[in-house]
């Protein structure tokens, strides 16, 4: 999910003229939008949350129970004891994640706590199961202090093979990161940072080619400085993108050098600061409207409101200009306002428009590779080679306008990215079981397919009831 924060927009009234389609086509999509809300709240009521955890072994008898407990279980025990690596052999801990949130920045929606996180943190595992075969325990915590944060995940880790974070505000978020990274022998992961961050670059791979650019040719403005957006520029910069036609756009305008609040940025986010100091405003200063004027690229990971991009935002753009707005749960502008305002290529991060930018088509298979390898952590090497094969599987299929990325329905894509990330492990000495590409891969394709046929077996016994009428998802009279 992106990271939201709040961006500048300017008061320009050369749009007017165009003012009722746009309301038109939002109201058709903010009623869409409404309606789901409504029916997961419905559903979530009826199944009672979305995961639940099952046995894998046999149990013919309570007999059994010596093995899997007492007293059979006392020599897997010292077994781990001597050598603490086999807890990945004789244990779930080889398939098993946390998701740690303090609910701090959810979905677009801020600060709403640990309690109300659950929900989103119980669908990240239910994709985490379909989509990778991954284990994922959610794990909201209270924790106030990012020092206390740290010390809770760290005190949970030898349970685990890897660890996601998610929904954390920015900046905390990055100093959480790093210094877990830092003390912890596993995979350490922000979704928010990362993830979003990888699905961005693969989407942007294959818009540069849909429309005749090139990494180290275009402009691109960055709307938003928060989780996702920060990585995006590292990113973007390691593969060659000109730091002097790279903006990034914040609450107070463009991020360069000479701003006037530089040097507090220094002490207060020095993360934003780098930034700064690396790009210089991509050339620019001052506000939005004047960063993307003339611009190739629009990357937006900012305010949760389909009126942040304007219509007359991407009027002022290069021809054919390339248009992702990424805030979940409403965009930043609707895709549909943005293609009549002269987009070529537009992307939201939302299931239910064309060309889905987001952190579901990465986090997944990243965690299915580096569990297989069993890697030590995730370095943006690992990150670029899983974004570069999404990209490339894309292609598979034709890329077009509307078809940017591959979708989630596409899961044959996901074993390849996880192989890829594997693989990557393996050559930059992270694994510690240092396997071939093609052995990665059908690793991941074997255990992304038992996830299928066993969510699929469980409907079909009834043990996972069907889904009640949907009357609720027809969508509201128009006013």
């Amino acid at each position: 999910m992106a990271e939201s924060t709040v961006a500048p927009v300017d008061d320009g009234r050369d749009g007017r003229r165009r003012a009722r389609p746009r309301r038109s086509a939002g109201a058709e999509s903010g009623r869409k939008t409404a309606a789901l809300g409504r029916r997961a709240v419905e559903l979530s009521q009826f199944y009672g949350g979305k995961v639940e955890t099952v046995p894998k072994v046999p149990v013919r008898s309570l007999r059994d129970f010596s093995l899997w407990y007492t007293p059979g279980v006392a020599e897997v025990s010292r077994a781990i004891q001597a050598d603490p690596d086999r807890s990945f052999d004789l244990t779930g801990r080889w398939n098993t994640i946390a998701i740690v949130t303090d609910g701090s920045r959810v979905l677009g929606l801020g600060d709403i706590g640990p309690r109300a996180a659950l929900p989103v943190m119980e669908g990240k595992a239910l994709l985490f199961k379909w989509l990778g075969g991954v284990d994922a325990v959610p794990l909201p915590i209270h924790a106030p202090t990012p020092e206390s944060f740290l010390a809770t995940v760290e005190a949970i880790a030898p349970a685990f093979g890897g660890i996601n974070l998610e929904d954390i505000a920015s900046p905390k978020c990055f100093g959480i990161l790093e210094e877990l990274q830092r003390r912890l022998p596993i995979p350490v992961w922000h979704d928010d940072q990362l993830g979003t961050a990888a699905s961005t670059i693969a989407g942007l791979l294959n818009a540069l080619e849909l429309t005749h650019r090139s990494m180290h040719g275009i402009r691109t403005v960055l709307l938003g400085a928060g989780a996702a957006n920060l990585v995006t520029a590292r990113l973007l910069l390691a593969l060659g993108h000109d730091p002097h036609r790279l903006s990034v756009v914040d609450q107070r305008g463009v991020l360069d050098a000479e701003r006037d609040d530089v040097d507090e940025l220094m002490l207060r986010n020095p993360w934003k600061y780098r930034v700064a100091l690396q790009t210089d405003g991509g050339g620019r200063s001052g506000d939005f409207a004047h960063a993307v004027e003339g611009a190739d690229v629009l990357l937006a990971a900012s305010t949760p409101d389909p009126n942040t991009i304007r219509p007359e935002h991407v009027r002022s753009m290069a021809k054919d200009p390339i248009v992702f707005a990424l805030a979940n749960p409403v965009p930043e502008i609707w895709p549909e306002v943005a293609t009549a305002a002269g987009a070529a290529i537009v992307a939201t991060g939302r299931s239910d428009f064309p060309n889905q930018v987001n952190n579901s088509l990465i986090f997944p298979a990243v965690f299915r590779g580096v569990l297989d390898a069993r890697a030590r952590s995730i370095p943006d090497e690992i990150v670029l080679a899983a974004a570069r094969e999404l990209a490339a599987h894309a292609r598979d299929r034709g890329l077009s306008a509307t078809h940017l990325l591959p979708t989630m329905e596409e899961v044959e894509v996901f074993p390849h990215v996880a192989a890829a990330v594997g693989d990557a492990s393996v050559r930059l000495g992270i694994a510690r079981r240092p396997l071939s590409r093609e052995q990665f891969f059908e690793l991941a394709r074997a255990r992304m397919d038992r996830s299928e046929r066993l969510v699929r077996a469980l409907a079909r016994a009834r043990l996972t009831p069907p889904m009640p009428s949907a009357k609720s998802l027809r969508p509201d009279p128009a006013p």
